[in-house]
């Protein structure tokens, strides 16, 4: 099973720009993740909506226009879909759908940014604080869980290009980085770093104010995470930093279910 996530920074932006629809059905994923959309389903042409014949699930802001949203592409039909993370007054901002096929769990997820105001980085430690009880309901139950998105933190030091400078940053803050140290005690493996464990210089994005892709100064904010006893079916993970169309690029991972 191949899935690929992407934060495009506006769907309809994207897909303006030459080339990403074709990239996307030339890697042919099972499902293919989007963050920050940016839109609703009401406003997206049909070749967006069911593009090589993926079913598509959105969900968007409820308090925002034009701001936040996810999409999953899926070739099969699930048993059920979930819209947010089970808290209302976080789920506002259409950032995580999750689609359920037997014992299979797969959740994409738009993490807030944080920056700003006081309180946006108390959000985002809220929303991190409920996703965390959200999948574990998920693998108490015994199911299986990918989770992958723009997760809007980096881990360690390796994980972005200027580490010292960015000790006091939002993305790069104790509080932010512990929350993955919580996942990984519990089970959970960033797939990337499961398979190159000391790589270094591969980020997920970079600032376009600053040109800073230009010298890949950037960030690996964007993950595929796996529940506890999936890691040793990860057939591959790559990080496409090539490929442009966003200040993020498209990760993907194949694993074996």
């Amino acid at each position: 099973m191949k899935l690929i996530s992407w934060n495009v920074n506006g769907i309809r932006a994207w897909h303006k720009k030459d080339g990403m629809l074709d990239w996307v059905k030339k890697q042919n994923p099972d499902f293919f993740m989007i963050q920050e959309t940016k839109a609703e389903a009401e406003q997206l042409s049909e070749d967006l909506l069911g593009f090589n014949n993926y079913f598509s699930y959105f969900d968007h802001s409820r308090k925002r226009k034009g701001y936040s949203g996810v999409a999953i592409y899926a070739k099969h039909e699930p048993d059920e879909i979930i819209y947010g993370i089970g808290a209302e007054d976080l789920d506002q901002e259409g950032r995580a759908v999750t689609l359920v096929y037997g014992d299979f769990v797969l959740i994409n997820c738009y993490f807030p940014n944080g920056g700003g105001a006081k309180e946006r980085l108390e959000y985002k430690l809220k929303y991190y604080d409920q996703f965390f009880k959200f999948i574990q309901k998920f693998t108490k139950a015994g199911k299986k869980v990918v989770f992958g998105g723009d997760v809007n933190v980096a881990h360690t030091e390796i994980d972005l290009a200027r580490p010292k400078e960015n000790v006091k940053s939002v993305g790069f803050l104790p509080e932010e980085r512990a929350w993955i140290d919580k996942l990984i005690k519990n089970g959970w493996t960033d797939t990337f770093r499961f398979k190159y464990p000391n790589v270094v210089d591969k980020y997920t994005f970079w600032d376009m104010k600053t040109r800073s892709r230009d010298r890949n100064v950037g960030w690996r904010i964007d993950y595929f995470f796996v529940s506890n006893g999936l890691e040793n079916n990860i057939k591959s993970v790559d990080i496409f930093d090539k490929v442009t169309g966003s200040d993020h690029c498209p990760i993907s991972l194949e694993i074996n279910l």
